[in-house]
């Protein structure tokens, strides 16, 4: 009888589960079409990178660089340094420092920012007492002041060679109506932990396969929010920067592509940046990243459906693009419903195989970034597992955030913290800015357990099947949690600072196969 009552209830919790694997298969299958693009058109990407300088140099437009900066104290004098040194006229660079901190980071950056000022360079510190609209605010707060027809940005952690400019600028001046380009995320610190070279998996696979893939065939990419440069009138005719999203540079970039601005992706230009070592920072920058992607698409679904500029192709993966954060929420989903697989085991299982060849898209994403760019890939596609465990693990980290995202406009803008590692090189546990809470970790050890729950059920039912999913789950929900845990417990010692000379890894070129 009791069944009986229940059995409406089953139904649509079946029905859930089935949607639940439908929506994973598209975004499977969306990594898939990825993939053939990039393998298609790669070659005409490489073909595309290099473009001719204008002669005279004197013909080349003012650049303005702007730097947003918040409690940075530990990289700033390296951004600065790096930046100045930018081979590019010196009278058609204007730098541009946006201090929103509120430590030494200011009194830092002003005496860097003077040093470079006696030695002919056109750099100013532009300091705000209140964070209005955070990243986003400050760009803009710049772009007021600015004399560039170029806008190029860097994020704290990043150093970009001194022939960027050189290297991008020219595309600008090929095509007029050009509003962005984006340029190859490189790591500065790949090889300080298995959790950055599981991160730089992750960041190559993206930028390689695709932003490649986007950029090359029209579809639809976006603003990574550093190591690129925006035509000015584009961000104006746009819109500007706005602050209803923690994702001001993912906004942007469509709003700028829905109004008919071009943007295009250089795969064989790069600009090193730090990855955070500590795993809490990881969690809150993908939190960040999620929470901002949602607002995106509550802001911009019905202007990319209506959009005249976009056709239907570019329509559909751009909502998959910018629903992307989804996956962790119907990743929780499925393992909260795994008891309806031994409720109703044969349908669902037999569907549920559908999502065993499209998951494989995300896996060969990342091995193909790792093939395109470095000799030894193999030894570096080690670091995989780990990026399996912490890309599973940020899962209800990410939930939260996405429910947060749904709900609500904006929000603070939470930075990821910078250490100044260079190689294997530094030692974040000593610095004030390391992360010690995390709101998270409760419920990724509650559904540990579940998965753990889940696995027993699993091997007494004989259901050998499901064993590894469940397996995976418990193992991510669980590492993640413990390391967590083992971060906010560390006692934080006295810092010590040493500030060390800058060393640069040597670039790899595009598809060469150098380490």
């Amino acid at each position: 009888m009791l069944f009986l009552e229940l059995r409406p209830l089953l139904h649509i919790l079946v029905g859930l589960y089935l949607l639940i694997i439908l929506w994973l298969a598209a975004y499977g299958l969306h990594s898939w079409v990825l993939l053939v693009l990039y393998w298609r058109h790669r070659k005409h990407a490489r073909d595309t990178t290099a473009m001719q300088l204008p002669s005279p140099r004197a013909d080349l437009p003012v650049v303005t660089v702007q730097l947003p900066l918040y409690n940075e104290r530990y990289v700033v004098r390296r951004l600065i340094d790096t930046v100045a040194s930018l081979d590019y006229p010196r009278d058609r660079l204007e730098i541009q420092v946006l201090d929103d901190s509120t430590d030494e980071t200011t009194a830092i950056a002003r005496a860097r920012a003077a040093f470079w000022q006696a030695r002919g360079v056109d750099i100013q510190v532009l300091h705000r007492s209140e964070r209005t609209g955070f990243k986003a605010g400050a760009l803009a707060w710049g772009l007021q002041q600015a004399r560039g027809e170029l806008i190029a940005i860097f994020d704290a952690d990043f150093c970009p060679h001194p022939d960027f400019l050189l290297r991008v600028v020219p595309h600008f001046l090929a095509d007029p109506r050009l509003g962005m380009v984006q340029t190859r995320w490189a790591h500065l610190n790949d090889e300080h932990s298995l959790v950055t070279q599981a991160q730089a998996i992750a960041l190559d696979g993206h930028f390689v396969v695709e932003q490649t893939a986007r950029s090359q065939t029209g579809l639809l990419m976006h603003f990574n929010g550093s190591g690129g440069v925006w035509r000015r009138v584009c961000i104006e005719a746009s819109g500007g920067w706005q602050s209803e999203t923690v994702c001001e540079d993912l906004d942007l970039s469509y709003r700028a592509q829905l109004a008919g601005w071009r943007c295009r992706f250089l795969p064989d230009v790069d600009c090193p940046a730090e990855l955070p070592p500590q795993v809490l920072a990881f969690k809150r920058q993908q939190a960040r990243w999620a929470k901002g992607s949602v607002q995106c698409l509550r802001k911009l679904a019905r202007p990319l459906l209506r959009s005249p500029h976009v056709g239907p192709w570019q329509k559909l993966l751009g909502l998959l693009h910018l629903s992307g954060y989804l996956v962790y929420p119907l990743l929780v989903l499925m393992l909260l419903l795994t008891p309806i697989t031994f409720l109703v085991p044969s349908p669902l299982g037999n569907i549920s195989r559908l999502l065993g060849p499209l998951c494989l898209g995300p896996m060969l994403v990342y091995g193909t970034g790792q093939w395109a760019l470095y000799r030894d890939w193999k030894r570096r596609l080690r670091a995989f597992p780990v990026l399996m465990l912490i890309g599973t693990g940020v899962a209800w980290g990410n939930t939260l955030a996405l429910l947060e995202g749904l709900i609500r406009w904006g929000g603070e803008f939470v930075r990821t913290p910078k250490f100044r590692l260079d190689g294997r090189r530094g030692n974040w546990q000593r610095s004030g800015y390391r992360l010690r809470e995390d709101r998270a970790v409760g419920g990724e050890i509650a559904l540990a357990l579940y998965a753990l729950g889940m696995v027993a059920w699993a091997w007494s039912a004989g259901r050998v099947d499901l064993l590894p999913f469940l397996l995976l789950y418990s193992a991510a929900f669980g590492v993640v949690a413990g390391i967590s845990l083992y971060e906010m417990g560390q006692k934080v010692p006295r810092p010590v600072r040493r500030p060390g000379r800058m060393t640069r890894k040597l670039r790899p070129d595009w598809g060469s196969k150098s380490g």
